[in-house]
């Protein structure tokens, strides 16, 4: 994906991949699909990149709809919730350290049948993002391609199963984005969230925060909600346009060489992401008795990333948005500031215990594509 410095062929081909993105995310909200317009849209990306054609769109996008969407997520953090949400804290800190736990032993598992060595497999595993995860792989001397590959292939299977699963088995939902596009707005207050966004992600930039225009603009609309500022949500169709610049981004992270040159790495991450997406799921499970909260709460909650997508499921699902966005939130902040430590020492033990970080790479090198 290309900066925002375009010319006339750039921008053909870029309305061409957004009218083809639409047109998908049409089907979706006809089919009645949860969060339509972001799988359409990532599903006619991934067909295109595995059909051996470019996806370039501005690099500007995803910030944009990051923006968008985790200020529509901001909205949630009403006096009230927050006030809620003090009690949930010590099980908040329990879920990311147990979402370490679990991706090492999807790590192991990933290792046995890949074949790949402990930083890949553990760079893959431990959900921090395939851009945060990419630049530890290219620190410690491994390829970035498959790392990127296993948290893009997580990413998009918790938003191809769990929304839909969720959905079906709540009752009374029969249009799963009749929430999201009913939600009352104005102009002024619309143009004031984007204010308190926007100005939290250049804050939450300027600190050098992990994911800052998620995390930054979400503080920024949180902050405005619940010190009771008359900030609204966005007129329905800004949020469509998110998901879809949301969803091409997601989709155009494949690339039919790195899955060629993958060989069973492929396979095997989509089996270790499996396993990490279930282990998650029986955490929240045993979360939601021990807490007291709605099970499918604690499955969005405990989710092993995709914060924006699961925020927006328990948007559509019009329960515990702030306690998902919470839930996710602070398993960022441990994750993210620790994850060089944590890949640190995996090294130094792998050197310890014999196990050369170079030994076994599936995949070889991958351009980043970010």
């Amino acid at each position: 994906m290309r900066n925002f410095r375009i010319s006339v062929p750039q921008l053909k081909h870029t309305l061409l991949i957004y009218a083809g993105a639409v047109l998908c995310g049409a089907i979706g909200n006809w089919l009645d699909l949860p969060l339509p317009w972001m799988t359409g849209a990532m599903a006619f990306a991934t067909v295109v990149r595995l059909s051996d054609l470019p996806v370039q769109v501005p690099l500007v996008t995803r910030p944009i709809g990051q923006m968008i969407v985790a200020t529509s997520v901001g909205l949630s953090f009403t006096p009230t919730a927050v006030a809620a949400l003090s009690t949930l804290f010590a099980p908040m800190i329990t879920a990311a350290l147990l979402t370490i736990v679990a991706g090492f032993t999807v790590a192991a598992l990933l290792m046995r049948m890949a074949r790949v060595d402990v930083i890949t497999a553990t760079l893959s595993s431990i959900p921090m993002g395939p851009v945060e995860s990419a630049n530890l792989a290219q620190h410690h001397g491994v390829a970035p391609g498959p790392v990127i590959l296993a948290q893009t292939l997580r990413i998009m299977m918790l938003v191809i199963f769990i929304p839909p699963a969720l959905v079906a088995l709540s009752d009374g939902i029969h249009d799963p984005i009749a929430v999201l596009r009913m939600i009352p707005w104005t102009v002024t207050g619309a143009l004031l969230l984007c204010s308190f966004g926007v100005a939290g992600a250049f804050v939450a930039r300027a600190l050098k925060l992990g994911n800052p225009f998620f995390v930054g603009s979400l503080g920024g609309a949180a902050l405005a909600a619940s010190l009771g500022f008359p900030v609204t949500a966005y007129p329905y169709p800004l949020l469509v346009g998110a998901q879809i610049f949301l969803g091409v981004w997601l989709g155009a992270v494949f690339d039919r060489d790195l899955l060629r040159q993958s060989g069973n790495f492929v396979l095997a991450a989509i089996g270790s992401s499996l396993a990490m997406v279930t282990l998650c799921a029986g955490m929240g499970l045993g979360l939601a008795w021990i807490t007291g909260q709605h099970w499918p709460v604690m499955i969005l909650s405990t989710a092993p990333g995709s914060v924006t997508e699961m925020a927006l499921t328990a948007k559509v699902l019009q329960e515990g948005i702030a306690v998902v966005t919470a839930f996710h939130l602070v398993r960022i902040f441990i994750i993210l500031p620790t994850a060089p430590w944590i890949i640190g020492m995996t090294a130094r033990l792998a050197v310890l215990w014999g196990l050369h970080p170079h030994s076994g790479e599936s995949g070889g090198s991958a351009s980043q594509k970010e």
